[in-house]
């Protein structure tokens, strides 16, 4: 059966953390490989029921096409776990170039979905979007409502309309603040579809009480909201926040603008994940003066043996 052929209903995502890889670049700017293996075996490790490559916080559309098909080969080869991979493409004909090509990177018999940010606030022009790279790929597509990223508002209203005329639709990615609301005005209306949050599971708990499948974003510690997830899983928003408290500090810290890839990599380099902390502009680098700070936040959470 070719791409094109392929029946439009696809496999809905997982419930669960999906982490967000980081890029990890060498103190001179070069990708650096070893890192990205270690980061690999930290989501590995911590639990995360599958992983995104490219994403906004991956700095996606600061890489060249050289290193974003280099990536892809990589984690595709090295980590056995469902794989979703960003598009910063927000047009159509480039979307679906991008897709393309990055499909004969992966290994064969490798399959991902495709994670496209709403690129504008109608259905009625986004459902041609979506459909238009799901037909050229056959991919299963995580539909990204990323106001920050895309610069556009969409409603809940126009997303549910979008999602329930997309059936190859395999999840909702909801960065819309107030996120909490945002999902919960989203998963009454779209089935078996799961809406995920992000934004550094800062927000983690209140969008589980409105309805979230879990978590699909980047922290330097995933063990930790892989655990809050199970947490919820058991014993409900009592045992989830328990596990969440100790780590808010951390989540609060690395979600401030501008900075928060850059402390994000600084606490992969604490853990000895990465080796360098490098991030690619218009991101900033940790400043020297926040370091202590850092330390200071990581320094409680090192023994707490979540994975």
């Amino acid at each position: 059966m070719s791409r094109q052929e392929s029946p439009m209903r696809r496999e809905r995502l997982a419930k669960g953390l999906w982490g967000v890889l980081a890029t990890p670049f060498t103190d001179e700017g070069q990708l650096d490989e070893p890192s990205m293996e270690r980061q690999l075996e930290l989501h590995r490790l911590a639990g995360s029921v599958g992983l995104v490559a490219l994403g906004v916080f991956g700095e996606a559309s600061r890489l060249t096409t050289e290193e974003q098909d280099r990536l892809v080969e990589l984690v595709g080869s090295r980590s056995s776990a469902p794989l979703v991979i960003g598009l910063p493409d927000l047009s159509t004909e480039s979307a679906i170039a991008t897709a393309n090509r990055l499909q004969t990177k992966l290994p064969a018999g490798r399959e991902a979905s495709f994670m496209v940010q709403a690129n504008t606030a109608e259905s009625a022009s986004l459902i041609p979007h979506l459909s238009a790279i799901h037909e050229a790929t056959g991919a299963g597509v995580v539909l990204q409502d990323y106001p920050v990223a895309s610069g556009v508002q969409i409603s809940s209203t126009e997303l549910v309309a979008t999602v329930r005329d997309c059936p190859f639709v395999v999840a909702v990615k909801s960065e819309a603040p107030p996120t909490s609301l945002a999902i919960a005005q989203v998963v009454p209306h779209v089935g078996d579809v799961p809406v995920f949050g992000g934004l550094g599971g800062l927000g983690l708990l209140d969008e589980l009480m409105a309805g979230a499948a879990g978590a699909m974003t980047g922290f330097s510690y995933p063990e930790a909201l892989a655990h809050v997830l199970q947490a919820f899983e058991s014993g409900g928003y009592a045992a989830a926040r328990e596990a969440y408290l100790p780590w808010l500090p951390l989540v609060n810290f690395e979600a401030q603008l501008k900075i928060g890839l850059g402390i994000r990599k600084a606490s992969l380099v604490e853990r000895g994940i990465f080796a360098s902390s490098a991030v690619r502009p218009p991101a900033s680098p940790i400043d020297d003066a926040l370091r202590p700070l850092l330390r200071s936040h990581l320094e409680p959470l090192r023994d707490r043996g979540v994975m």
